[in-house]
């Protein structure tokens, strides 16, 4: 028996389902189905990936992780996020860091969960980061400073809901807003709070059912070298000089 045969025959008992009834959805005989179940045959991937959208969940759980000790109910329960996350590697198993430029920011949405659109990205390699899925996005306006438009946000795969933070900052993919980078709160049980930090861009709320991916914050790239808006400053300075200035009148005249 392998883990996969394990996972598929644990959820459909759990989902009380037949392996009859099951094998139909998938557009299978039940003989076919059956020999997944025993580990006697492989699925294929588009087999993977019916089996993937009928529980909700990723194809990297089905085939590597015993779901029996996941808390199923703390998974982002999102339409087409339980299909695949390719995931590119070197020569040496590390995970490639793929980045979404301007240019191609458009297609991600139609080809985010696509291995040949993903592979066709460009790819860069930052071995500090640590464990974990990490993808490079493009900043647009400025409703986040620093972050000016033009910068990279590299974030990493968030699986569950429960990893999402309260105040920290993430890029969503969504259906209707498209990719977005925002301060999130989960303040309602099956939305989410986008915020910006520059305030005057108000906040919003985002369903769930919306969100197709989200990459939390882990750092960033520069485009191009941050100037400090300093007109504040001199504005102040001017009016220090004219009180000077009315100081030094009034001293004059006494």
């Amino acid at each position: 028996m392998s883990l996969f045969s394990d996972n598929i025959r644990n959820l459909r008992i759990k989902k009380k389902v037949s392996q009859e009834k099951l094998a139909e959805s998938l557009l299978i005989t039940r003989g076919r189905y059956v020999k997944y179940e025993d580990g006697t045959s492989e699925a294929p991937y588009e087999i993977l990936k019916k089996i993937a959208h009928y529980y909700h969940i990723s194809i990297d759980l089905l085939l590597s992780v015993d779901i029996r000790k996941i808390p199923m109910d703390d998974l982002l329960q999102l339409e087409g996020n339980r299909l695949v996350l390719p995931i590119t590697v070197d020569r040496e198993g590390e995970n490639f860091i793929e980045v979404v430029t301007q240019k191609v920011k458009a297609g991600y949405l139609n080809g985010y969960s696509d291995p040949e659109y993903i592979e066709n990205l460009q790819q860069i390699s930052l071995p500090f980061l640590g464990p974990g899925k990490h993808r490079g996005f493009p900043v647009e306006g400025d409703s986040m400073p620093p972050h000016e438009d033009g910068s990279i946000i590299i974030g990493r795969y968030v699986e569950r809901l429960g990893d999402v933070l309260d105040g920290k900052t993430y890029i969503l993919i969504t259906k209707s807003e498209g990719m977005v980078y925002k301060r999130l709160n989960r303040n309602k049980k099956n939305s989410l709070v986008l915020e910006s930090d520059n305030h005057f861009y108000p906040a919003y709320e985002v369903k769930a059912s919306d969100i197709l991916e989200v990459w939390e914050y882990t750092c960033s790239i520069a485009t191009r070298e941050f100037v400090p808006d300093r007109s504040g400053e001199d504005t102040m300075t001017e009016m220090l000089r004219e009180i000077r200035k009315d100081i030094s009148d009034l001293k004059a005249r006494f």
